[in-house]
C-alpha cells in the first residue's frame, strides 16, 4: 500500500483514545493525523491535552504529541483532514449518536468503541471473527444517512470478549443456556489504580448497565440482517453477573454451559484452537494468528500471564471440566482494551479497508 489512509481518533484524551494512539504507531495501513476532544483540550497540542494523564505503559508516541488538539464538535473542520475516524468520546448517549451520526454525513466512516449505537438497527456491532457478515448492513444504513461512503459500525461490549467467541466456536453443539460471571479491570471504566486507590484489595459487585450488555450483545453478534436490519437471536439464555475486580487489565470470566448435542471435552477443546475467521483468512495487520487458545493447567488463564496473548488481541482459555449442573464450565480471560475496545475497533477498520467500505477520499 503506497499511502496510508489519514485517520482521525474522536476523544483522543482518554483512556481508549490512548489506546487508540498506541496501537495505530507505526499502523501499516493507518495514520494518525488528526485528533479531536472536547472544548476544553481544543487549541493545546495533544501532549499539553493530556498532561500527566497518559495512561498507556508504553510512552507517547513522539507522532502526536505536537498535533492540535481540535474541538470534535467541529465535524466539518475535522472530518475535512481525515478519511475515517475512529470514535471514544465521552458524552450521554444521545449526543454520541448525533455526533457520530453526523461525522458519517460528511462521507466519513466512523468505526466505534461506544455503545450508543450498539442497537441501531442497521448499525453493524462486530467481531471480526465472528460476524463479518453483518458489515453487508452498511448499504442499508447508508440510504438512511443519504450518504455514499459515510456510515457507522460499531465493536460490541469488552466484557463479552471472553466468553461469547467461544461460544461460537461451540455453535455446532448447540449451546442453549449460559451463565457467565465476569470479573473485570478497572481499565474498563477508564481509570488506574493511581485515579482510583479505593479499587486496591477490594470488589465491587455492580457495574451499571453491564449485565444487560453482557446478556444481549452476544444474541445481536449471532443475529441475522433481515429486511436491511439486524434482528438478533433467540439462543442461548445467557444470563450474567458482572463485578469490578482490582485488575488493572484483563477481564475474566467464568462460564457455565449447556448443550442440545453434548461434546466430549476433546471435540470442545479442538474446535477452540482451530476456530478462526476471516482475519486470519485475510492475514489483517491486528489479527492474532490463534484467535482461542487452550491452556491446560490447572492455575489458568491469569491476567499476569496471559493477558497479553497475542498482543491483546486473543482469547485464553482454561479449566474446561465437566459439570453436576451445567453440562462444562470454563474460564476465559481476554484483554478489555486491547482486544475488548480499540484493537477490537482497529481490527474492525482493517476489515472495512479490506472489503472496501474505508478507502482515501
Amino acid at each position: 500500500m503506497s499511502q496510508k489512509l489519514r485517520v482521525g481518533i474522536l476523544g483522543a484524551t482518554g483512556m481508549v483514545g490512548q489506546r487508540f494512539i498506541s496501537l495505530l504507531e507505526n499502523h501499516p495501513w493507518f495514520e494518525v493525523v488528526t485528533v479531536a476532544a472536547s472544548p476544553r483540550s481544543a487549541g493545546k497540542t495533544y501532549e499539553e491535552a493530556v498532561g500527566d494523564r497518559w495512561k498507556m505503559t508504553t510512552p507517547m508516541p513522539e507522532a502526536v504529541k505536537k498535533l492540535v488538539v481540535l474541538n470534535v464538535n467541529e465535524v466539518e473542520k475535522v472530518a475535512a483532514t481525515v478519511d475515517f475516524v475512529f470514535s471514544a468520546v465521552d458524552m450521554t448517549k444521545d449526543e454520541i449518536k448525533a455526533i457520530e451520526e453526523a461525522y458519517a454525513k460528511t462521507e466519513t466512516p466512523v468505526v466505534s468503541n461506544n455503545s450508543a449505537h450498539r442497537w441501531t438497527p442497521d448499525v453493524p456491532m462486530v467481531v471480526p471473527e465472528i460476524n463479518p457478515e453483518h458489515f453487508d448492513v452498511i448499504e442499508f444504513q447508508k440510504k438512511r444517512l443519504g450518504t455514499t461512503r459515510g456510515f457507522v459500525a460499531v465493536k460490541p461490549n469488552c466484557s463479552i470478549q471472553s466468553y461469547a467467541p467461544v461460544l461460537t466456536a461451540w455453535k455446532e453443539f448447540e449451546p442453549y443456556e449460559v451463565v457467565a460471571t465476569t470479573y473485570q479491570a478497572i481499565s474498563g471504566a477508564g481509570k488506574t489504580f493511581k485515579d482510583w486507590p479505593e479499587m486496591e484489595g477490594n470488589i465491587i459487585p455492580y457495574i451499571g448497565g453491564e449485565e444487560e450488555k453482557s446478556e444481549q450483545e452476544p444474541l445481536r453478534l449471532w443475529g441475522t440482517i433481515e429486511d436491511g436490519v439486524i434482528k438478533k437471536a433467540d439462543s442461548p439464555v445467557i444470563t450474567t453477573q458482572c463485578i469490578r475486580v482490582p485488575v488493572l487489565n484483563g477481564h475474566t470470566a467464568a462460564v457455565f454451559v449447556k448443550f442440545r448435542k453434548k461434546p466430549t471435552k476433546e471435540q470442545l477443546i479442538e474446535k477452540l484452537t482451530s476456530f478462526s475467521g476471516l482475519p486470519q483468512e485475510l492475514e489483517l495487520p491486528s489479527a492474532p494468528k490463534q484467535f482461542i487458545r487452550y491452556l491446560e493447567e490447572d492455575n489458568r488463564p491469569q491476567v499476569n500471564l496471559d493477558v497479553n496473548y497475542e498482543n491483546g488481541m486473543g482469547v485464553s482459555v482454561g479449566r474446561l471440566r465437566e459439570d453436576t449442573v451445567y453440562d462444562y464450565k470454563f474460564v476465559g480471560l481476554s484483554h478489555n482494551t486491547v482486544r475488548g475496545a480499540a484493537g477490537g475497533a482497529v481490527l474492525c477498520a482493517e476489515l472495512l479497508k479490506a472489503k472496501g467500505y474505508i478507502e482515501a477520499k
